[in-house]
């Protein structure tokens, strides 16, 4: 999974990018180049396996941050970077907090309007592609109309038009044929898109408050759009602690764990993606796949011969292993269930593969 993580200018997000994957992109002669770090998703369900199994690994499921320049207004042919189109989604940070230190580069601090001067950068760069396509096709057709470009033509057409009208792709219905022909193109406002409001710390009791006040009705409830708070100097000071430390302050504070936390279970759910489990005296690891994944298809995740060779998946629930204290007491009590191919692999599921070869 793999996020790129973009705002204005001073928004804080490249020391939110530093907090999520421990690296400090520096600056290279001044000027900012995009810098690729990888995050854990915290998961309490492996922790518990890793208590019981004490394996020689523990590998929880990880996202993939690009950070990439800060974005400044009017300039959405930055936009156009191989980095960013590659990605599954977008962490848009946008700033909350006010600082007499850090000027905001438009004079006051308005969240809303700043996810909107975003929104509106992607909209400019995915007009320019979907225009420059369309010249391209009208090109080709004059030499052969063939019924694959009608159907581009057609595809990048509806796009357009939304886009003329301000309206994301995400927002729009495309068929699943149009969403295949649309694939390549790598349009930004058709990304999925997680909204990070980087608050100050007189607001770190109530993040889920400051969303609401932050004013983005606009996007409430849109489809694709998730939104999490944080407060970077706060999380940052966190990090400098130990785990017991971290712990306390925390309940100190009323709190159930790290923002950075729940921001990385947000960016996994906006995805559409769920975790099923794999335990042992090796390694205890999560493994990501998208909702819906049938068996045989979890297996290729870890490997592409499990896929070829499976036989079957010995399947039970994470919270019914936990109660039984172990895979044997499950087997016992038959709550080990064999399942075929077909299965849908479940959130959570603890899954031994039996395969060939």
């Amino acid at each position: 999974m793999e996020f790129g993580i973009v705002g204005l200018e001073l928004s804080g997000k490249t020391t939110l990018f530093s907090l999520l994957t421990g690296h400090d992109p520096g600056t290279a002669g001044g000027k900012r180049e995009p810098h690729v770090g990888t995050a854990l998703v915290p998961d309490p369900r492996l922790d518990r396996l890793t208590a019981m199994y004490k394996p020689k690994k523990h590998t929880p499921a990880v996202v993939r941050f690009v950070d990439v320049p800060g974005i400044t207004k009017g300039g959405g042919q930055s936009m156009n970077l191989p980095e960013l189109k590659m990605m599954d989604g977008l962490a848009v940070v946008v700033r909350a907090f006010a600082s007499d230190v850090i000027p905001h580069p438009e004079g006051d601090v308005n969240p809303a309007r700043d996810l909107d001067l975003m929104e509106t950068e992607f909209l400019l760069s995915d007009l320019s592609i979907a225009g420059n396509r369309l010249e391209r096709i009208g090109r080709e057709m004059q030499k052969k109309k063939s019924p694959e470009l009608v159907a581009e033509r057609d595809a990048v057409e509806k796009c357009r038009a939304a886009l003329d009208a301000g309206t994301p792709l995400r927002q729009i219905d495309l068929t699943a044929e149009e969403r295949k022909i649309l694939r390549g193109f790598t349009f930004l406002t058709l990304k999925p898109l997680l909204v990070v409001l980087n608050v100050g710390e007189e607001e770190t009791g109530d993040l889920a408050g400051a969303v609401k006040k932050a004013g983005f009705g606009k996007w409430d409830g849109a489809p694709g759009v998730a939104f999490s708070a944080v407060c970077a100097p706060l999380e940052q000071e966190i990090s400098r602690m130990s785990l017991g430390e971290q712990a306390e302050f925390l309940s100190g504070m009323g709190l159930p764990d790290r923002a950075l936390d729940r921001l990385l279970r947000a960016a996994y759910a906006l995805l559409g993606l769920i975790s099923f489990l794999t335990a042992g005296e090796d390694e205890c690891r999560a493994w990501s796949i998208p909702a819906g994944t049938t068996a045989v298809r979890a297996a290729g995740a870890i490997h592409t011969d499990i896929e070829k060779g499976f036989i079957r998946a010995e399947v039970v629930a994470f919270q019914t292993l936990i109660e039984a204290g172990s895979l044997a007491v499950c087997k016992t009590h038959g709550t080990l269930r064999l399942e075929g191919k077909e299965y849908v692999v479940q959130d959570g599921d603890v899954i031994n593969f039996r395969h060939s070869g």
